[in-house]
Order: C-alpha cells, then sequence, then structure tokens
C-alpha cells in the first residue's frame, strides 16, 4: 500500500538530485582554474550530459516502463551516483576525457532514466489532475539548482572541487536509492487502498506514427532551443544591453531559477483547468510578444521581466508535456512516449546556445537571435493550433473506429 502524497515526495526526491545538473555553471570557473581547461571545454560537459539525457531517456523509455519505477530508480541512481564519484576522479587526475565520460555519457544517461522513472507512475496516482501530478516532481528538477546551487560553492571552497563531487555523489545516491525504493505503480484493485491505474492507450510505436506526436517533438525542441538559448547567456546579455552591473545579473539568474521551478508548478496545476493545447497556445503568444519586446529593450526592469515571463513558459513547456502526452495518448506506454520526446531536449541543449553564439559572433548583438526565436514561435503557435482544433478530435474519431 503507498501513500500517493509520499509517492509524489519521492518523484521530487528523484528530480531534486538529478536536477543539480542546472547548477553546473557555479562549478564552470573554479573547474577551468584548477583545471586550466578552456570555457568550451568545460562547458561541453554540461551539454553532453543533456545530450546523453535526451537520448537515453529515447531510447530506454519502454525498458523503464517494463522493469518498473523501483528498479528504474535504481539504475538511476547507480548511473547518476557512478557519474558524480567518476567526476571526483576525473578532477583529481586532470583528465577532460574522463569528465566527459563519467559526467557527461554515465551522469547523462542517469539524468535520462530519472526524469522519466516518476512520470507516469504519478499521472496514474493522480489521473484527475495530471498536470498537477507531473508538475510536482519537474518542479523538482526546475527548483533544484536553488539548493545545488549555494551547496556546491560552499562545498568547493570549504572541502575543495573534488571533495564536493564525492560528497554530494554520496548524498544523492542516498536520497535516490530512498526515494526509489518507495516508487510502485499504484493498484488495478481501489479496495486494496491506492488509486486504480487505468493503463489505456496507444503504444510508443503507434503514437510515433502520428502527426501529433510529430508536432508535439517539434514545438518541444523549439520551445527548449529558445529558452536554454537564452539561460545560456542571460547574464552577460543583461550587461551587455542594459549595463547592468555583475552582481544585478547574478541575482537575475538566481530568480531565473526560482520561476523556472515556479512556473513548472504554476502553469501544469493551470493547464488541469484550461486544457493543455490552450496552454500551449498560450505560451506561445506570450513567447512571440517578449522576445519581440527583449530584442529592443534596452532598460533593465523590462529586460528582466521579460526574461522571467519566457523561463516560467520555458519551464511550463516540460511539466505540461506529460500530461498533455497522457491527454492524446493515454498512459499504457507513457514512459516510453516521454522518453521518446525527451530527445528533442538532448537536441536542443546543443542547439540553443550555438544559435545564439553564432548569431552574436556573426552580429555582434543579441537581437538577431530573439528576431530568429520570434519566427520560430510564430510557426509553434500555428502548429499549437493546429493541435488544439484537430489533434484531440482525430484521436477520438480514430478510437471510435476502432471500437
Amino acid at each position: 500500500m503507498r501513500n500517493r502524497w509520499l509517492i509524489a515526495l519521492s518523484a521530487i526526491g528523484i528530480h531534486i538530485s538529478i536536477g543539480s545538473v542546472y547548477a553546473w555553471s557555479v562549478l564552470t570557473r573554479p573547474i577551468m582554474e584548477q583545471m586550466g581547461w578552456s570555457l568550451g571545454e568545460t562547458t561541453w560537459t554540461f551539454s553532453l550530459a543533456i545530450l546523453f539525457l535526451g537520448f537515453s531517456a529515447g531510447l530506454l523509455g519502454s525498458f523503464v516502463e517494463k522493469i518498473g519505477p523501483k528498479k528504474s530508480g535504481l539504475l538511476s541512481m547507480l548511473c547518476f551516483g557512478t557519474g558524480m564519484l567518476g567526476t571526483a576522479y576525473a578532477l583529481h587526475v586532470h583528465s577532460l576525457l574522463l569528465l566527459y565520460l563519467f559526467y557527461g555519457a554515465i551522469g547523462g544517461i542517469g539524468l535520462g532514466i530519472g526524469y522519466i522513472t516518476p512520470v507516469s507512475t504519478l499521472v496514474k496516482y493522480f489521473p484527475d489532475h495530471r498536470g498537477f501530478a507531473t508538475g510536482l516532481a519537474i518542479m523538482g528538477f526546475g527548483f533544484a539548482a536553488l539548493i545545488a546551487g549555494p551547496l556546491m560553492q560552499y562545498l568547493t571552497s570549504a572541502a575543495g572541487l573534488v571533495n564536493n563531487f564525492l560528497i554530494l555523489g554520496v548524498i544523492y545516491m542516498a536520497v535516490m536509492g530512498a526515494s526509489s525504493l518507495y516508487l510502485k505503480k499504484p493498484a488495478e484493485n481501489p479496495a486494496e487502498g491506492e488509486t486504480a491505474a487505468h493503463s489505456d492507450g496507444i503504444t510508443a510505436k503507434e503514437a510515433m506514427k502520428t502527426w501529433q506526436f510529430a508536432s508535439l517533438w517539434w514545438i518541444f525542441f523549439v520551445n527548449i532551443t529558445c529558452g536554454i538559448g537564452l539561460l545560456a547567456v542571460a547574464s552577460p546579455m543583461a550587461q551587455e544591453v542594459t549595463r547592468m552591473s555583475s552582481a544585478t545579473a547574478a541575482s537575475m539568474v538566481g530568480i531565473i531559477g526560482l520561476l523556472n521551478g515556479a512556473g513548472r508548478i504554476f502553469w501544469s496545476t493551470i493547464s488541469d483547468y484550461l486544457g493543455r493545447s490552450r496552454v500551449y497556445v498560450l505560451f506561445f503568444v506570450l513567447e512571440i510578444s517578449a522576445f519581440f519586446l527583449l530584442a529592443r529593450t534596452t532598460d533593465a526592469f523590462w529586460f528582466q521581466l521579460l526574461v522571467l515571463l519566457i523561463i516560467t513558459c520555458y519551464g511550463g513547456g516540460f511539466s505540461c508535456m506529460p500530461a498533455y502526452l497522457a491527454d492524446l495518448f493515454g498512459t499504457r506506454q507513457l514512459s516510453a512516449i516521454h522518453g521518446r520526446i525527451l530527445t528533442a531536449w538532448g537536441l536542443a541543449g546543443v542547439a540553443g546556445p550555438t544559435i545564439v553564439s553564432l548569431l552574436h559572433r556573426q552580429t555582434g548583438s543579441y537581437s538577431t537571435a530573439l528576431y530568429f526565436f520570434v519566427g520560430c514561435f510564430i510557426l509553434n503557435l500555428l502548429i499549437s493550433m493546429a493541435l488544439h482544433f484537430y489533434g484531440r478530435q482525430e484521436k477520438e474519431d480514430s478510437g471510435a473506429l476502432a471500437a
């Protein structure tokens, strides 16, 4: 017998551990100074981790569905913990290749498995509030940097860079292990004291053949590419465009972490009442306006306000997606379908910062990249409107014909 709120807490435990990857920038300068590596060499570690997150989620989604949340959670703990401890060894021997292997590849696989592990389980415990349920877990991933960032700074200065990874590796393995051991699929019979799981729907293979899946993959890819591109340059862009001080820009980055997490639970909860398709239409209307205005403003107050609005939509895009997938394709193989969608995150983690840096280098301005993102979001708006008006109805029609 499992309490669904403790299941939600377990999901948060896993996501708040693996979400520490978002605090990587805190360690960039210490690693560069102590190892003698360049900025590009150091930040590529983060890009590799996100790349392996996306593709491990996509390739292992069906496997995660098959072995269940407890075993997949423990597998995530093993990979992510190995990545953290291996990173400590890589830094100890000054090996960039081992850093890429342990933090980027092995740790990234742990990120991918851990990200999708609790989602389909939570959806089945909260069948009438799918958005709220997935938002709870994915909120933890967004908020993680608020805890991990200051903690990493303290441990690095107090115990050293290598010991930082050793200590956090042990802590994260303990939290993820305890959380994974509590995870369990809900009973099919409500009499057993757990919410019944209605595992209806189609397989991941069937879902991938639909235009709805392709549409969702694309709008997810664009939303992350534009959002992570902005995240990658938020501080230097603020200083260059608005003449903001480095201290003020650093404070803005901290607030970005808060709004990233808050946006995930806010928008996913709202989506239970407005509907997922309407929320995505709203995302892109807001982001078209915000990116357009951001490209034209030099005022520090409006710059921060627009960036924070964009980041809430960025976070909300993550948390609403699993529930949207469940609405369209059911919960039968939700982890596998969600994993396939997350391949977009892996590619966007590389594409976003690359597009911004390339266009900035060619034009000497961030405005070109921002206007390019406006164009991407206009296309996203059209696709999301098609999904709103035709996506659900087409699924219902096909279901009726099959019956």
